[in-house]
């Protein structure tokens, strides 16, 4: 894209961190209720481990971060990208806008520790109640 100001890179640059976060969260959230419909359901691909093993690591990591009190490292580089940018933090392009609307919302820290911890509790419990495929057995499937 000849002719986009530096500034303007780093605002695709943000907006495109931003989408990527908003991912992680839909794998996140949507990667736990796939995995009990889909167990309903019978879907072959919630069984798989890597999927699963993938998910448990993704809801880990926001819950340690959440115990130890970090920002999301996704967060602090979006946030760093606006500010080399010269941009306000929030607000900017519309889909920075409305990603922002459904990512950043206010709240005390403690309950977004119960949550993350919750809802990682419920990853966990899916691993017992609704366990992944051995691994010699994904190949057949």
């Amino acid at each position: 894209m000849p002719g986009m100001s530096q500034a303007s890179w780093y605002i695709l640059l943000a907006d495109t961190l931003l989408v990527v976060h908003f991912l992680f969260v839909l794998f996140v959230v949507f990667g736990l209720v796939a995995i009990y419909c889909g167990y309903g359901l019978h879907w072959r691909w919630v069984k798989n481990r890597t999927f699963r093993i993938l998910h448990l690591i993704a809801i880990g990591i926001v819950a340690l971060q959440s115990w130890l009190g970090l920002i999301c490292p996704l967060t602090i580089w979006e946030m760093a990208l606006r500010d080399q940018a010269g941009a306000a933090t929030y607000s900017g392009s519309f889909i920075q806008h409305w990603l922002h609307q459904l990512l950043y919302y206010t709240a005390p820290d403690w309950l977004f520790m119960l949550l993350y911890s919750v809802f990682a509790c419920l990853v966990l419990v899916s691993w017992f109640l609704l366990p992944p495929q051995p691994r010699k057995c994904q190949h057949l499937n």
